[in-house]
């Protein structure tokens, strides 16, 4: 499976298109006004905290999601995303753990 794969959920091909497009408005579409994002532990909750975690973590650091595999997660609304992230923070493997409510993003595990 690569980037381009159709059959990401929305809100998750929203979330890996916005930052590879570098689009920062875009990429808060894909969360639920109360999202909550966990990045190894620093944790970010609604709007205005993600929108500071792209900047300094993602968008910011220009990183780009190149996606391996879309697994089930725990319940129907959990997937678990492998994919590899480059730029100019972190480089290397991920799995994202993303609860799904209403057609949106509502919790993010960066592991």
């Amino acid at each position: 499976m690569t980037d381009t794969t159709p059959d990401l959920p929305p809100a998750v091909r929203t979330l890996v298109d916005a930052t590879n497009a570098g689009d920062s408005a875009r990429f808060l579409t894909a969360f639920a006004d109360d999202g909550f994002l966990d990045d190894w532990g620093r944790q970010f909750r609604g709007h205005d905290e993600l929108a500071s975690w792209d900047r300094t973590d993602n968008i910011g650091r220009r990183s780009r999601f190149d996606v391996t595999r879309l697994r089930d997660g725990a319940t129907p609304d959990e997937v678990l995303l492998d994919l590899t992230v480059s730029g100019e923070g972190y480089n290397g493997p991920a799995t994202f753990t993303i609860l799904l409510r209403d057609g949106l993003i509502a919790r993010l595990v960066i592991s």
